[in-house]
Protein backbone atom coordinates (compact mmCIF):
# COMPACT_ATOMS: atom_id res chain seq x y z
CA UNK A 1 0.00 0.00 0.00
CA UNK A 2 1.48 3.37 -0.95
CA UNK A 3 2.39 5.96 1.67
CA UNK A 4 -0.23 8.49 0.53
CA UNK A 5 -2.98 5.88 0.79
CA UNK A 6 -1.86 4.92 4.30
CA UNK A 7 -1.90 8.62 5.34
CA UNK A 8 -5.40 9.09 3.85
CA UNK A 9 -6.77 6.06 5.74
CA UNK A 10 -5.11 7.22 8.93
CA UNK A 11 -6.85 10.59 8.67
CA UNK A 12 -10.20 8.99 7.85
CA UNK A 13 -10.23 6.83 10.99
CA UNK A 14 -9.34 9.69 13.32
CA UNK A 15 -11.98 10.82 15.77
CA UNK A 16 -13.60 14.25 15.24
CA UNK A 17 -11.59 15.64 18.16
CA UNK A 18 -8.31 14.33 16.68
CA UNK A 19 -9.16 15.84 13.31
CA UNK A 20 -10.06 19.13 15.00
CA UNK A 21 -6.66 19.23 16.75
CA UNK A 22 -4.70 18.09 13.69
CA UNK A 23 -3.37 21.22 12.03
CA UNK A 24 -3.00 19.48 8.68
CA UNK A 25 -6.62 18.38 8.45
CA UNK A 26 -8.32 21.35 10.13
CA UNK A 27 -11.00 23.27 8.25
CA UNK A 28 -10.63 27.02 7.99
CA UNK A 29 -13.50 28.05 10.26
CA UNK A 30 -12.67 31.76 10.60
CA UNK A 31 -16.15 32.58 9.42
CA UNK A 32 -17.66 30.64 12.31
CA UNK A 33 -15.57 32.16 15.11
CA UNK A 34 -14.04 28.96 16.48
CA UNK A 35 -13.16 28.94 20.15
CA UNK A 36 -9.59 29.33 21.25
CA UNK A 37 -8.85 26.83 23.99
CA UNK A 38 -8.24 28.43 27.35
CA UNK A 39 -9.32 31.90 26.28
CA UNK A 40 -12.97 31.72 25.20
CA UNK A 41 -15.90 29.57 26.18
CA UNK A 42 -19.01 28.80 24.22
CA UNK A 43 -22.47 28.76 25.79
CA UNK A 44 -24.67 26.07 24.31
CA UNK A 45 -27.99 26.93 22.73
CA UNK A 46 -30.49 28.46 25.09
CA UNK A 47 -33.79 26.70 25.66
CA UNK A 48 -36.32 27.39 22.95
CA UNK A 49 -39.91 26.15 22.69
CA UNK A 50 -40.38 23.39 20.11
CA UNK A 51 -42.17 24.15 16.83
CA UNK A 52 -45.95 24.00 16.75
CA UNK A 53 -47.10 20.51 15.84
CA UNK A 54 -50.22 18.40 16.21
CA UNK A 55 -53.44 18.71 14.25
CA UNK A 56 -53.25 20.89 11.18
CA UNK A 57 -55.61 23.77 10.45
CA UNK A 58 -56.50 22.18 7.10
CA UNK A 59 -57.77 18.79 6.15
CA UNK A 60 -56.67 17.13 2.94
CA UNK A 61 -57.43 19.04 -0.21
CA UNK A 62 -60.72 18.16 -1.93
CA UNK A 63 -60.48 15.91 -4.94
CA UNK A 64 -60.27 17.82 -8.23
CA UNK A 65 -63.41 18.28 -10.29
CA UNK A 66 -63.98 15.87 -13.20
CA UNK A 67 -62.59 16.83 -16.58
CA UNK A 68 -64.96 19.28 -18.23
CA UNK A 69 -66.40 20.45 -14.95
CA UNK A 70 -63.72 22.89 -13.93
CA UNK A 71 -64.18 24.44 -10.53
CA UNK A 72 -64.99 28.13 -10.62
CA UNK A 73 -62.80 30.48 -8.68
CA UNK A 74 -64.31 31.93 -5.56
CA UNK A 75 -63.87 35.62 -6.24
CA UNK A 76 -63.49 38.27 -3.60
CA UNK A 77 -63.88 41.75 -4.99
CA UNK A 78 -61.44 44.34 -3.75
CA UNK A 79 -62.70 47.76 -2.60
CA UNK A 80 -62.22 49.21 -6.09
CA UNK A 81 -60.90 47.21 -9.02
CA UNK A 82 -59.48 50.02 -11.13
CA UNK A 83 -60.07 53.74 -11.52
CA UNK A 84 -57.67 56.57 -10.91
CA UNK A 85 -57.41 55.92 -7.19
CA UNK A 86 -58.05 52.97 -4.93
CA UNK A 87 -60.10 52.92 -1.76
CA UNK A 88 -57.67 50.46 -0.17
CA UNK A 89 -53.91 50.98 0.12
CA UNK A 90 -53.44 47.25 -0.36
CA UNK A 91 -54.47 47.67 -4.00
CA UNK A 92 -51.04 49.08 -4.76
CA UNK A 93 -49.69 52.31 -6.17
CA UNK A 94 -51.71 54.74 -8.25
CA UNK A 95 -52.01 53.92 -11.90
CA UNK A 96 -49.40 55.50 -14.16
CA UNK A 97 -51.74 56.69 -16.97
CA UNK A 98 -51.90 60.26 -15.70
CA UNK A 99 -55.33 60.43 -14.11
CA UNK A 100 -53.97 61.84 -10.89
CA UNK A 101 -52.02 64.47 -12.88
CA UNK A 102 -55.26 65.39 -14.62
CA UNK A 103 -56.95 66.01 -11.27
CA UNK A 104 -54.05 68.18 -10.13
CA UNK A 105 -54.16 70.21 -13.35
CA UNK A 106 -57.90 70.72 -13.07
CA UNK A 107 -57.43 71.94 -9.51
CA UNK A 108 -54.75 74.40 -10.64
CA UNK A 109 -56.97 75.60 -13.48
CA UNK A 110 -59.79 76.34 -11.04
CA UNK A 111 -57.45 78.37 -8.82
CA UNK A 112 -56.03 80.37 -11.74
CA UNK A 113 -59.46 81.03 -13.24
CA UNK A 114 -60.75 82.45 -9.95
CA UNK A 115 -57.79 84.86 -9.87
CA UNK A 116 -58.45 85.90 -13.46
CA UNK A 117 -62.11 86.49 -12.69
CA UNK A 118 -61.11 88.85 -9.85
CA UNK A 119 -58.44 90.56 -11.96
CA UNK A 120 -60.51 91.27 -15.07
CA UNK A 121 -62.95 93.86 -13.54
CA UNK A 122 -60.00 95.72 -12.02
CA UNK A 123 -58.28 95.90 -15.39
CA UNK A 124 -61.52 97.03 -17.04
CA UNK A 125 -62.00 99.74 -14.39
CA UNK A 126 -58.43 100.93 -14.90
CA UNK A 127 -58.98 101.02 -18.63
CA UNK A 128 -62.15 103.10 -18.21
CA UNK A 129 -60.40 105.49 -15.80
CA UNK A 130 -57.49 105.86 -18.20
CA UNK A 131 -59.87 106.64 -21.05
CA UNK A 132 -61.69 109.22 -18.90
CA UNK A 133 -58.45 110.96 -17.93
CA UNK A 134 -57.24 110.83 -21.52
CA UNK A 135 -60.48 112.42 -22.76
CA UNK A 136 -60.29 115.01 -19.98
CA UNK A 137 -56.73 115.97 -21.02
CA UNK A 138 -57.75 116.18 -24.64
CA UNK A 139 -60.63 118.46 -23.58
CA UNK A 140 -58.23 120.69 -21.65
CA UNK A 141 -55.96 120.85 -24.70
CA UNK A 142 -58.83 121.89 -26.92
CA UNK A 143 -60.00 124.50 -24.40
CA UNK A 144 -56.47 125.81 -24.10
CA UNK A 145 -56.07 126.26 -27.82
CA UNK A 146 -59.43 128.04 -27.97
CA UNK A 147 -58.49 130.35 -25.09
CA UNK A 148 -55.18 131.15 -26.77
CA UNK A 149 -56.99 132.40 -29.83
CA UNK A 150 -59.49 134.47 -27.84
CA UNK A 151 -57.15 136.02 -25.20
CA UNK A 152 -53.96 136.20 -27.17
CA UNK A 153 -53.33 139.87 -26.22
CA UNK A 154 -54.56 139.72 -22.64
CA UNK A 155 -51.69 139.59 -20.11
CA UNK A 156 -53.79 138.08 -17.31
CA UNK A 157 -55.15 135.51 -19.63
CA UNK A 158 -51.61 134.85 -20.77
CA UNK A 159 -50.43 134.16 -17.19
CA UNK A 160 -53.45 131.95 -16.59
CA UNK A 161 -52.76 130.14 -19.81
CA UNK A 162 -49.13 129.55 -18.75
CA UNK A 163 -50.29 127.91 -15.54
CA UNK A 164 -52.80 125.80 -17.41
CA UNK A 165 -50.12 124.79 -19.90
CA UNK A 166 -47.84 123.67 -17.04
CA UNK A 167 -50.64 121.58 -15.55
CA UNK A 168 -51.51 120.30 -18.99
CA UNK A 169 -47.91 119.30 -19.64
CA UNK A 170 -47.71 117.46 -16.30
CA UNK A 171 -51.01 115.64 -16.82
CA UNK A 172 -50.15 114.81 -20.42
CA UNK A 173 -46.78 113.38 -19.39
CA UNK A 174 -48.51 111.28 -16.73
CA UNK A 175 -51.07 110.01 -19.22
CA UNK A 176 -48.48 109.42 -21.93
CA UNK A 177 -45.88 107.65 -19.74
CA UNK A 178 -47.07 106.48 -16.30
CA UNK A 179 -50.49 105.13 -17.25
CA UNK A 180 -49.31 103.27 -20.37
CA UNK A 181 -46.41 101.81 -18.37
CA UNK A 182 -48.75 100.49 -15.66
CA UNK A 183 -51.16 99.20 -18.28
CA UNK A 184 -48.34 97.45 -20.11
CA UNK A 185 -47.22 95.76 -16.87
CA UNK A 186 -50.75 94.56 -16.17
CA UNK A 187 -51.14 93.49 -19.76
CA UNK A 188 -47.91 91.46 -19.49
CA UNK A 189 -49.16 89.75 -16.35
CA UNK A 190 -52.43 89.00 -18.06
CA UNK A 191 -50.64 87.57 -21.13
CA UNK A 192 -48.49 85.30 -18.95
CA UNK A 193 -51.54 84.02 -17.11
CA UNK A 194 -53.29 83.46 -20.44
CA UNK A 195 -50.30 81.41 -21.68
CA UNK A 196 -50.33 79.32 -18.51
CA UNK A 197 -54.04 78.67 -18.92
CA UNK A 198 -53.46 77.62 -22.53
CA UNK A 199 -50.72 75.19 -21.47
CA UNK A 200 -52.94 73.77 -18.75
CA UNK A 201 -55.78 73.33 -21.20
CA UNK A 202 -53.50 71.45 -23.62
CA UNK A 203 -52.20 69.23 -20.82
CA UNK A 204 -55.73 68.51 -19.62
CA UNK A 205 -56.85 67.63 -23.14
CA UNK A 206 -53.90 65.25 -23.47
CA UNK A 207 -54.67 63.65 -20.12
CA UNK A 208 -58.34 63.33 -21.01
CA UNK A 209 -57.29 61.34 -24.06
CA UNK A 210 -55.02 59.13 -21.97
CA UNK A 211 -57.69 58.55 -19.34
CA UNK A 212 -60.32 57.37 -21.79
CA UNK A 213 -58.87 53.91 -21.09
CA UNK A 214 -59.58 52.81 -17.48
CA UNK A 215 -56.56 53.12 -15.22
CA UNK A 216 -54.83 49.93 -14.06
CA UNK A 217 -52.15 49.31 -11.48
CA UNK A 218 -48.79 48.20 -12.81
CA UNK A 219 -49.25 44.99 -10.84
CA UNK A 220 -52.96 44.07 -10.98
CA UNK A 221 -54.19 42.26 -7.88
CA UNK A 222 -56.00 38.98 -8.63
CA UNK A 223 -59.62 38.99 -7.52
CA UNK A 224 -59.20 35.74 -5.59
CA UNK A 225 -57.82 36.24 -2.09
CA UNK A 226 -57.67 34.41 1.22
CA UNK A 227 -56.04 33.96 4.62
CA UNK A 228 -52.87 32.54 3.07
CA UNK A 229 -51.68 30.95 -0.17
CA UNK A 230 -53.10 27.52 0.75
CA UNK A 231 -56.50 29.13 1.25
CA UNK A 232 -56.14 30.92 -2.10
CA UNK A 233 -55.25 27.63 -3.79
CA UNK A 234 -58.42 26.02 -2.43
CA UNK A 235 -60.45 29.00 -3.66
CA UNK A 236 -59.17 28.47 -7.20
CA UNK A 237 -56.08 30.68 -7.33
CA UNK A 238 -53.80 28.19 -9.09
CA UNK A 239 -51.41 30.62 -10.81
CA UNK A 240 -48.10 31.48 -9.15
CA UNK A 241 -48.11 35.26 -8.79
CA UNK A 242 -48.67 38.09 -6.35
CA UNK A 243 -51.82 37.92 -4.21
CA UNK A 244 -53.40 39.73 -1.27
CA UNK A 245 -53.69 37.70 1.94
CA UNK A 246 -55.27 38.54 5.31
CA UNK A 247 -54.51 35.90 7.94
CA UNK A 248 -56.21 37.88 10.70
CA UNK A 249 -59.32 40.04 10.04
CA UNK A 250 -58.21 42.39 12.82
CA UNK A 251 -55.08 43.35 10.85
CA UNK A 252 -54.85 44.88 7.36
CA UNK A 253 -54.17 42.64 4.34
CA UNK A 254 -50.79 42.62 2.64
CA UNK A 255 -49.17 41.46 -0.58
CA UNK A 256 -47.24 38.19 -0.94
CA UNK A 257 -45.98 35.99 -3.75
CA UNK A 258 -47.73 32.61 -3.81
CA UNK A 259 -45.96 29.61 -5.35
CA UNK A 260 -48.89 27.46 -6.47
CA UNK A 261 -46.93 24.93 -8.56
CA UNK A 262 -43.98 23.61 -6.50
CA UNK A 263 -44.89 20.39 -4.66
CA UNK A 264 -48.65 20.95 -5.06
CA UNK A 265 -48.52 24.67 -4.27
CA UNK A 266 -49.91 26.65 -1.37
CA UNK A 267 -46.54 28.24 -0.50
CA UNK A 268 -46.10 31.78 0.83
CA UNK A 269 -42.68 33.00 -0.30
CA UNK A 270 -41.16 34.67 2.78
CA UNK A 271 -37.66 35.26 1.40
CA UNK A 272 -36.18 35.41 -2.10
CA UNK A 273 -32.71 36.17 -3.49
CA UNK A 274 -32.03 36.03 -7.21
CA UNK A 275 -29.93 38.94 -8.51
CA UNK A 276 -28.58 41.05 -5.66
CA UNK A 277 -30.86 43.99 -6.51
CA UNK A 278 -31.98 44.45 -2.88
CA UNK A 279 -29.64 45.17 0.03
CA UNK A 280 -30.32 42.76 2.93
CA UNK A 281 -28.00 44.52 5.38
CA UNK A 282 -30.99 46.12 7.15
CA UNK A 283 -31.96 47.28 10.61
CA UNK A 284 -34.23 45.42 13.05
CA UNK A 285 -37.32 47.48 12.26
CA UNK A 286 -36.96 46.85 8.53
CA UNK A 287 -36.67 43.10 9.06
CA UNK A 288 -39.69 43.30 11.35
CA UNK A 289 -41.84 45.12 8.74
CA UNK A 290 -40.38 43.52 5.62
CA UNK A 291 -38.68 45.07 2.58
CA UNK A 292 -37.91 44.55 -1.11
CA UNK A 293 -40.00 43.93 -4.23
CA UNK A 294 -42.78 41.34 -4.00
CA UNK A 295 -43.10 40.71 -7.75
CA UNK A 296 -42.52 42.05 -11.25
CA UNK A 297 -44.87 42.31 -14.21
CA UNK A 298 -44.68 40.24 -17.36
CA UNK A 299 -45.97 40.27 -20.93
CA UNK A 300 -49.13 38.53 -19.74
CA UNK A 301 -50.03 41.48 -17.53
CA UNK A 302 -49.65 39.62 -14.24
CA UNK A 303 -46.93 39.82 -11.64
CA UNK A 304 -45.79 36.23 -11.96
CA UNK A 305 -42.08 36.79 -11.37
CA UNK A 306 -41.08 37.07 -7.69
CA UNK A 307 -38.69 39.85 -6.73
CA UNK A 308 -36.04 40.01 -4.04
CA UNK A 309 -37.66 40.56 -0.66
CA UNK A 310 -38.06 39.64 2.99
CA UNK A 311 -41.72 39.31 3.97
CA UNK A 312 -41.21 40.65 7.49
CA UNK A 313 -40.73 38.89 10.83
CA UNK A 314 -44.11 40.01 12.13
CA UNK A 315 -45.89 38.45 9.14
CA UNK A 316 -43.76 35.29 9.24
CA UNK A 317 -44.35 34.85 12.95
CA UNK A 318 -48.10 35.36 12.56
CA UNK A 319 -48.37 32.81 9.74
CA UNK A 320 -46.30 30.12 11.49
CA UNK A 321 -48.10 30.48 14.82
CA UNK A 322 -51.52 29.88 13.24
CA UNK A 323 -50.80 26.15 13.30
CA UNK A 324 -48.31 23.51 12.12
CA UNK A 325 -46.23 25.01 9.32
CA UNK A 326 -43.62 23.54 7.01
CA UNK A 327 -40.82 25.40 5.27
CA UNK A 328 -39.12 24.70 1.93
CA UNK A 329 -35.72 26.23 1.17
CA UNK A 330 -34.74 26.01 -2.50
CA UNK A 331 -31.34 27.05 -3.78
CA UNK A 332 -29.38 27.22 -7.03
CA UNK A 333 -25.68 27.59 -7.77
CA UNK A 334 -24.06 29.44 -10.69
CA UNK A 335 -24.00 26.33 -12.90
CA UNK A 336 -27.77 25.87 -12.66
CA UNK A 337 -27.66 22.95 -10.19
CA UNK A 338 -30.49 22.97 -7.64
CA UNK A 339 -31.05 21.42 -4.20
CA UNK A 340 -33.54 21.90 -1.39
CA UNK A 341 -34.02 21.54 2.35
CA UNK A 342 -37.47 20.99 3.84
CA UNK A 343 -38.64 20.97 7.47
CA UNK A 344 -42.05 19.59 8.41
CA UNK A 345 -42.35 21.90 11.42
CA UNK A 346 -41.26 25.55 11.34
CA UNK A 347 -42.27 28.17 13.91
CA UNK A 348 -41.10 31.73 14.53
CA UNK A 349 -42.06 33.08 17.94
CA UNK A 350 -43.23 36.68 18.50
CA UNK A 351 -41.06 39.77 18.81
CA UNK A 352 -41.15 39.54 22.61
CA UNK A 353 -38.89 36.48 22.29
CA UNK A 354 -36.83 38.14 19.50
CA UNK A 355 -38.43 35.81 16.93
CA UNK A 356 -36.90 32.54 18.19
CA UNK A 357 -36.58 29.89 15.45
CA UNK A 358 -37.83 26.30 16.01
CA UNK A 359 -37.69 23.57 13.33
CA UNK A 360 -37.91 19.79 13.07
CA UNK A 361 -38.46 17.00 10.55
CA UNK A 362 -35.71 17.60 7.95
CA UNK A 363 -35.74 16.11 4.46
CA UNK A 364 -33.95 17.08 1.26
CA UNK A 365 -30.53 17.02 -0.38
CA UNK A 366 -29.00 20.36 0.68
CA UNK A 367 -27.91 19.33 4.19
CA UNK A 368 -29.55 19.80 7.58
CA UNK A 369 -27.81 22.99 8.67
CA UNK A 370 -30.61 24.24 10.91
CA UNK A 371 -30.48 21.20 13.21
CA UNK A 372 -27.02 19.67 12.72
CA UNK A 373 -24.84 22.64 11.81
CA UNK A 374 -21.99 22.61 9.29
CA UNK A 375 -20.91 19.02 8.62
CA UNK A 376 -17.38 20.07 7.65
CA UNK A 377 -16.78 21.20 11.24
CA UNK A 378 -16.49 19.01 14.33
CA UNK A 379 -17.27 19.11 18.01
CA UNK A 380 -18.01 22.47 19.56
CA UNK A 381 -17.24 24.34 16.35
CA UNK A 382 -20.04 22.49 14.58
CA UNK A 383 -22.45 23.08 17.46
CA UNK A 384 -21.83 26.81 17.09
CA UNK A 385 -23.33 26.73 13.58
CA UNK A 386 -26.71 25.21 14.54
CA UNK A 387 -29.58 27.68 13.97
CA UNK A 388 -32.45 25.92 15.70
CA UNK A 389 -33.39 27.71 18.92
CA UNK A 390 -31.62 30.95 17.98
CA UNK A 391 -33.07 34.43 18.29
CA UNK A 392 -33.07 36.76 15.29
CA UNK A 393 -30.19 39.25 15.05
CA UNK A 394 -29.50 42.36 13.00
CA UNK A 395 -26.50 44.67 13.07
CA UNK A 396 -28.36 47.07 15.39
CA UNK A 397 -29.76 44.35 17.70
CA UNK A 398 -27.33 41.63 18.71
CA UNK A 399 -28.98 38.40 19.93
CA UNK A 400 -26.40 35.82 18.79
CA UNK A 401 -24.23 33.47 20.91
CA UNK A 402 -20.92 35.10 20.07
CA UNK A 403 -19.95 37.00 23.25
CA UNK A 404 -23.33 38.73 23.82
CA UNK A 405 -23.02 42.41 24.61
CA UNK A 406 -19.64 42.85 22.90
CA UNK A 407 -20.17 45.27 19.95
CA UNK A 408 -16.95 44.06 18.30
CA UNK A 409 -18.28 40.50 18.09
CA UNK A 410 -21.58 40.56 16.23
CA UNK A 411 -22.45 38.00 13.57
CA UNK A 412 -25.03 40.18 11.81
CA UNK A 413 -22.57 43.07 11.47
CA UNK A 414 -19.88 40.84 9.94
CA UNK A 415 -22.07 38.50 7.87
CA UNK A 416 -24.09 41.06 5.96
CA UNK A 417 -27.74 40.48 6.92
CA UNK A 418 -30.34 39.67 9.54
CA UNK A 419 -30.63 36.00 10.52
CA UNK A 420 -30.93 33.46 13.33
CA UNK A 421 -27.19 33.58 14.01
CA UNK A 422 -25.48 31.35 16.54
CA UNK A 423 -21.70 31.84 16.46
CA UNK A 424 -22.20 32.29 13.64
CA UNK A 425 -23.86 30.13 10.92
CA UNK A 426 -24.05 27.13 8.68
CA UNK A 427 -26.55 28.95 6.45
CA UNK A 428 -26.61 32.65 5.59
CA UNK A 429 -29.39 33.23 3.01
CA UNK A 430 -29.54 36.96 3.78
CA UNK A 431 -25.82 37.57 3.35
CA UNK A 432 -24.03 39.74 0.79
CA UNK A 433 -24.61 38.83 -2.85
CA UNK A 434 -21.45 37.89 -4.80
CA UNK A 435 -21.61 37.45 -8.57
CA UNK A 436 -20.14 34.22 -9.91
CA UNK A 437 -20.19 32.09 -6.76
CA UNK A 438 -16.69 31.68 -5.34
CA UNK A 439 -15.30 34.53 -3.24
CA UNK A 440 -12.39 34.95 -0.83
CA UNK A 441 -11.75 36.38 2.66
CA UNK A 442 -9.98 39.27 0.95
CA UNK A 443 -13.19 40.12 -0.95
CA UNK A 444 -15.33 39.98 2.20
CA UNK A 445 -15.84 43.18 4.17
CA UNK A 446 -14.67 41.66 7.47
CA UNK A 447 -12.78 38.64 6.15
CA UNK A 448 -15.63 36.31 7.09
CA UNK A 449 -17.91 34.09 4.99
CA UNK A 450 -20.57 36.77 4.54
CA UNK A 451 -22.00 35.54 1.20
CA UNK A 452 -25.31 33.83 0.46
CA UNK A 453 -24.04 30.62 2.01
CA UNK A 454 -25.37 27.10 2.59
CA UNK A 455 -22.28 25.36 3.96
CA UNK A 456 -23.52 21.77 3.75
CA UNK A 457 -23.89 22.10 -0.01
CA UNK A 458 -21.21 24.48 -1.27
CA UNK A 459 -19.09 25.37 1.76
CA UNK A 460 -18.29 28.74 3.32
CA UNK A 461 -16.67 30.49 0.36
CA UNK A 462 -19.32 29.98 -2.29
CA UNK A 463 -22.17 32.49 -2.61
CA UNK A 464 -25.32 31.03 -4.18
CA UNK A 465 -26.97 32.49 -7.25
CA UNK A 466 -30.51 32.07 -5.90
CA UNK A 467 -32.25 30.96 -2.71
CA UNK A 468 -35.84 31.19 -1.53
CA UNK A 469 -37.79 30.27 1.61
CA UNK A 470 -41.47 29.26 1.38
CA UNK A 471 -43.95 28.25 4.07
CA UNK A 472 -47.38 26.64 4.04
CA UNK A 473 -49.68 24.89 6.53
CA UNK A 474 -48.58 21.33 7.25
CA UNK A 475 -51.03 18.43 7.07
CA UNK A 476 -50.08 14.80 6.60
CA UNK A 477 -52.55 13.95 3.84
CA UNK A 478 -51.30 16.55 1.37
Amino acid sequence: MCKNTQLYLKLMVKTPLERENDGGAAVDARGHRPTSRGRETYSANRYAPPPISGGGRYRGRPTPAPVGGRQEQEKEEQPEAGGCTHASESMGVLCPTGCELKNALLKQERNVKSIIVDLKPQINELSRSSNTVFNYVNGISSSLRERQRVFNNNQVASQYTDQVEEQHAYIKETVDTVFPSNIRVLQGVLDKIRLKIQKLEKAILAQNEECKVPCKTSCPIPVVSGKECEDIYRRGGRDSQMYIIQPDPLFPPYKVFCDQTTKNGGWVVIQNRLDGSVDFGRRWDEYRRGFGNIAFGSSKGFCETPGEYWLGNDHISQLTRMGPTEVLIEMEDWTGAKVHAQYQQFTIQSETSNYVLAVSGYSGNAGNGFLEGALELFGENRTMTIHNGMMFSTYDRDNDNWTPGDPSKQCAKEDGGGWWYNRCHSANPNGRYYMGGAYTPQMAKHGTDDGVVWMNWKGSWYSLKAISMKIRPYFASR
